[in-house]
């Protein structure tokens, strides 16, 4: 028969469970919203440029309209995921307050966050500083 474990560490394991999670989708967030280099693309522009290639598409040689199908298919998903972005503001909040006794408890330094492109402000929030989890 295995000891039964105490309130304080159901407690515990919990806590830890919500911070990790907290943490986990906040990261996930920032990766998959990465910006790209260079100049980014609205949804008014991406709504234009589909707009143009409908147009070009009836006059296009059959090379030519597989190329702006192909095109208009790319444009279309980079539009869905755009518009159907995560509320990182929601998930930025639920990681300040987790990521702190996270980052203590698993000795997690400023610069490992950083290296994840985690924001200095969003650190600087969180209460992790550059001389943190060492």
């Amino acid at each position: 028969m295995s000891p039964k474990m105490s309130a304080e560490h159901k407690a515990a394991l919990a806590q830890g469970r919500t911070e990790s999670k907290a943490v986990r989708q906040y990261l996930e967030a920032l990766e998959s919203h990465k910006p790209k280099r260079g100049r980014q693309r609205t949804p008014d522009s991406i709504k234009r440029r589909l707009e143009k290639i409908d147009g070009d598409v009836k006059s296009a040689d059959p090379l030519k309209r597989l190329q702006l199908e192909q095109e208009r298919l790319n444009l279309q998903a980079e539009l869905g995921s755009k518009e159907n972005a995560p509320d990182l503001s929601s998930l930025e909040k639920g990681f300040v307050g987790a990521a702190k006794a996270y980052s203590e408890r698993k000795g997690i330094t400023y610069a490992a966050w950083r290296k994840l492109d985690v924001p200095p402000e969003v650190l600087k929030r969180a209460g992790i500083s550059r001389g943190s989890a060492r």
